[in-house]
C-alpha cells in the first residue's frame, strides 16, 4: 500500500474517532447547571411555606404532637 493512501485513512479514522469523541461529551453533559435551579428552587419553596406559616396557613396535623405552630393565647 503506498504511504500517501495509508496517511489519508489514517488521517480520516483519526478525524472520525476524534468527532465521534465531542459527539459523545455533547450527549453526555448537562447544558446548563442545574445545581443553581435547584437551589433557588428550594429556596423559593422555603420562602412560600415561611409565607404561610406567617399568615396562618400553615396549621399541623391535628395528631401531631411537640410544639404548636399556633401563637399562645394570653391569659
Amino acid at each position: 500500500m503506498n504511504d500517501e493512501k495509508l496517511k489519508l485513512i489514517l488521517a480520516g479514522l483519526g478525524g472520525l474517532i476524534f468527532s465521534l469523541i465531542f459527539i459523545l461529551l455533547a450527549f453526555v453533559l448537562p447544558l446548563k447547571d442545574t445545581s443553581v435551579n435547584q437551589e433557588l428552587q428550594a429556596k423559593h419553596t422555603l420562602e412560600k411555606i415561611s409565607q404561610g406559616i406567617k399568615d396562618g396557613k400553615f396549621r399541623p396535623p391535628p395528631d401531631e404532637k411537640g410544639t404548636s405552630q399556633e401563637p399562645k393565647e394570653k391569659e
